[in-house]
Parts: structure tokens; sequence; C-alpha cells
């Protein structure tokens, strides 16, 4: 990928972080690190802890997730490195009454998707990783896990084609990817991945347009 690109990213990047159009949302906005990469992670909205070290997948989930990603050849810091790590929602959507994080309704969505079709019209990936049914849900319909996570799946997505690989969410919440089918369906799905060009591509650095430094001043 070309500087400009990556000048791109950064441009957007600071534009993003500068958002306040949900008021319900606590922020500020989380982004990974520019980087002008052929693989893109969507994840589904930060939690508290995200918010406070701005960074994505800062805590317990994130452990899980990066510790699939180490077993396919790419650590946490490298893979934050090397993949561009964006989300259907930026800002943290808040607690529920009951308990748990609040799921951002659909205007909040909608509001935020401006910035997921930005990045993924910059990008250009080549490989899209939806993390989660609601990431899931941005680029194709999703009832149930087991119909879509453990196949490559080729997609149109804001006027740019890409191949997406779905994973479920991380969360020590579910079970999903513990037990049976989910837990030999997310090993299929990152066979696929481990196997791809692009991961390829990250895994021994053969692309352009790494960032030297994090764009983030507040880390």
């Amino acid at each position: 990928m070309t500087t400009s690109t990556l000048r791109a990213i950064r441009r957007h990047q600071t534009n993003l972080r500068r958002c306040t159009a949900c008021r319900d949302m606590a922020g500020p906005p989380v982004t990974g690190n520019a980087v002008a990469s052929p693989v893109l992670l969507i994840g589904q909205a930060p939690g508290p802890k995200e918010i406070e070290v701005r960074r994505p997948f800062a805590w317990t989930a994130g452990k899980t997730l990066f510790g699939w990603f180490e077993q396919i050849g790419l650590d946490e810091s490298h893979f934050r490195e090397r993949v561009y790590m964006a989300a259907v929602c930026r800002c943290f959507p808040g607690k529920k009454p009951t308990g748990g994080d609040r799921v951002p309704n659909p205007d909040e969505v909608a509001s935020c998707s401006c910035w997921l079709q930005a990045e993924i019209r910059l990008l250009k990936p080549k490989l899209i990783l939806p993390v989660g049914k609601l990431a899931i849900a941005q680029l194709m319909p999703v009832d149930r896990l087991n119909d879509v996570v453990g196949k490559i799946h080729r997609l149109t997505a804001y006027e740019v084609t890409a191949d997406v690989v779905a994973l479920p969410h991380p969360s020590g919440a579910s079970t999903w990817h513990r037990t049976g089918p989910g837990r030999s369906l997310l090993r299929k799905a990152l066979r696929m991945i481990q196997n791809h060009t692009a991961w390829k591509a990250v895994c021994n650095g053969s692309y352009i347009g790494r960032a030297k430094t994090s764009v983030n001043p507040d880390r």
C-alpha cells in the first residue's frame, strides 16, 4: 500500500477521535493503530477498560482473542502493528439497567457506520475478520453463528470485494466458542485465516503500510 493511503488513514483517525455524534455513548472514540493493512478486524464496541486506555480489545476478551491469533502466527503486539482494528461503534455504549454492557441501538450503529465505510474504502482489505454477531451483521445476514463461522465468504462491502472469515466474540460470558460445535468451527475459521494470502503477508511483513509509531497521542 502507498504512503498516501497511510496518510489518509491518519487523517481519518484524527477526525474519528473528535466525534461526539452519539450523546448516550461514552467516549472518547477508540481506534487501533494507523496501519495500511490488507487485513481488517471489526469488533463490536469498546468496553470501559478500552475507553480508559484508548485501545481496542484491551481487557479479558482481548486476551482470548489474541490467544487465538497467536496460535496462527501473530502475537498481540505484532497483531496491533500489522492488522487494522476497527469496530461497529467506537465509543462505550454504557451499562444496561439490569447489568452488563448495553448493545448499541440501530441509530447509534448507523451513525458510526460512516467510519467503517471510510476505512474499508481506504484500506481495500483482502481479508475482513468480523468478531461477534453485531460485527458480522454489518457485512451479511446472521441468525446463528453456526451458519457463518468456519466458512470463507466472498463479499462486496462499500464497493470493495474481500474474503470474510467470521469469528465469535471472545467474551467470557459466551460459551459458544468453548463447546461443540462452536469450538470446532472456530478452529476451522482460524485455519482458513492462517492459510489466507493476506494473513501470510502480515505475518511475514511483506506489505507496505505499517505505522512507525502509534498515532494516538494519549497512549
